[in-house]
């Protein structure tokens, strides 16, 4: 018999115990996430202890992400198997909340049960939309839906916490496995708290739609940073819109007050394709990909455990309409013999819920690393498809690869492109992954140079390395925020 229970005595844990001899080996698998735990015993019983929580990347140690979880119990190979645990209930675990039924443990975000329905979310709206009271000398952050904390809002984020401290920093996330800068303060969305926090603050800075019927209050500042230079067709112009599409793209434009264009193309697709002609885009650079001037890939490098010799390829498609998981066009196992390199697999924001980690000799999975421009600062070559990553890498000046075997029906069927990547690609347009590695093996790059010089010169005028200061300074001379915290 095998018993179960969780426990919060030296932080959430799914504590195992039985009898007989010890199990070789006790874990928790996710998709994206495993615990090894600790086993003890002599022979007649024997106990595991499973933290819910972990470290990747060399930072520190968060509750496991949310998501299922398979109990996996190996016995050694004269022991008879262990019986599974009996069913425990969902329980609350301060940093989380657990269950386990048949084999599976499941983890979710620590919002009290009563706040789950949407009448629960919906009195939480009235409570702190109608609050009485003004508004907090603080930044309210989100970056793609809080599944990390990272782009445009974490580089202005950094500058605003270095110049004035005393700003309150909110930063939404799906739950505490979400890592947040120094100093700032997570916020669970759905919670009380993270209502109270995008109800309060004075400036609000995202990267991608505002969600939960959001409305502005007096006072509060919208600063929409978007997430890329767009090469696909997007909000009102992909193909086949309908009516209600096009009425959501409107209401949710109307939220904002100020967007950030990396460069002036940008500028004028997201100003027509979101219908924002009437109101200021900042073209200031993308704050994100200051560090791919100022930065050095090194650190990056040894997180991920790669030698300073070793040649990186980092393989980052974009995300699909058609499709939740990543796109497999990549055997990243065979890429990296035939390179002879590290291949770091980067799966779209999109997919990280969605599929699991690629594995196998010399492939690390990036996709749950919480920042794209510090893989972008680490890798020696980029193969991508239509990303808009395309359009920060270029700050390198480094190899790009453009690796499109779908790109007559992603043209024609899913999204349409605003120019002819063939036509101005800084790099090979190639079909299969055998192109790809002879032109990894033998191709030269400089046959591209005058092409990415004209892309850079179009693209990446104002990646200088001081994007997120000029953003930020614009932020305070508007008087978006205080610059004396202490006068709120």
């Amino acid at each position: 018999m095998t018993d179960a229970r969780f426990t919060t005595e030296s932080g959430a844990a799914l504590v195992l115990s039985g009898d007989g001899p010890r199990p070789a080996s006790v874990e928790i698998v996710g998709a994206r996430a495993r615990v090894t735990g600790a086993v003890t015993g002599r022979g007649k019983t024997w106990r595991a202890v499973l933290p819910l929580r972990a470290a990747r990347w060399g930072g520190p140690e968060l509750p496991l992400p949310s998501g299922e979880y398979a109990l996996v119990i190996e016995t050694a190979a004269d022991s008879a198997p262990v019986d599974p645990p009996a069913p425990l209930p969902l329980v609350q675990l301060g940093t989380l909340r657990a269950s386990l039924d048949g084999g599976v443990v499941r983890i979710g975000p620590p919002i009290d049960p009563a706040y789950d329905s949407g009448e629960g979310q919906a009195a939480l709206e009235r409570r702190y939309a109608t609050r009485p009271g003004g508004l907090e000398n603080a930044a309210f952050f989100e970056s793609f839906y809080g599944r990390n904390a990272s782009c445009n809002p974490l580089a202005i984020d950094r500058v605003i916490a270095r110049r004035v401290p005393g700003v309150t920093r909110y930063w939404s996330v799906v739950d505490l496995s979400v890592q947040v800068p120094e100093g700032a303060v997570p916020v669970v969305e759905g919670s009380p708290e993270w209502w109270r926090a995008r109800g309060s603050a004075r400036l609000l800075v995202v990267n991608d739609w505002l969600r939960r019927r959001f409305a502005r209050r007096p006072g509060q500042v919208v600063l929409q940073t978007w997430h890329g230079t767009p090469l696909k067709r997007l909000a009102l112009h992909r193909p086949g819109f309908d009516p209600r599409r096009m009425a959501a793209v409107v209401r949710e434009s109307r939220r904002w007050n100020i967007l950030l264009a990396q460069n002036p193309y940008a500028a004028r697709i997201l100003g027509k394709a979101y219908a924002f002609l009437t109101r200021p885009i900042w073209v200031e650079g993308y704050p994100r990909n200051d560090v791919l001037t100022t930065g050095d890939g090194a650190a990056t490098r040894r997180a991920l455990g790669i030698r300073p010799e070793d040649r990186v390829i980092l393989y980052a498609p974009t995300w699909r309409d058609d499709r939740d998981e990543m796109v497999d066009f990549v055997d990243p196992v065979t890429l990296a013999g035939e390179a002879d390199a590290v291949v770091l697999v980067r799966g779209h924001s999109r997919t990280l819920l969605p599929g699991k980690d690629a594995a196998g000799p010399r492939v690390v999975d990036v996709t749950g690393f919480p920042d794209t421009s510090l893989l972008l600062l680490a890798a020696d070559a980029l193969v991508t498809d239509y990303s808009s990553v395309m359009f920060d890498f270029s700050v390198t000046g480094k190899p790009m690869y453009f690796l499109v075997p779908d790109m007559e029906h992603y043209r024609g069927e899913l999204r349409g492109f605003y120019f002819d990547l063939v036509a101005h690609a800084p790099g090979p347009v190639i079909r299969s992954q055998a192109e790809l590695v002879r032109e990894l093996r033998e191709g030269d790059p400089a046959r591209f140079a005058a092409r990415y010089d004209r892309w850079r010169q179009k693209f990446n005028p104002r990646d200088d390395g001081r994007a997120a200061e000029r953003v930020v300074d614009r932020i305070f001379d508007q008087g978006f925020l205080e610059r004396d915290a202490s006068s709120d």
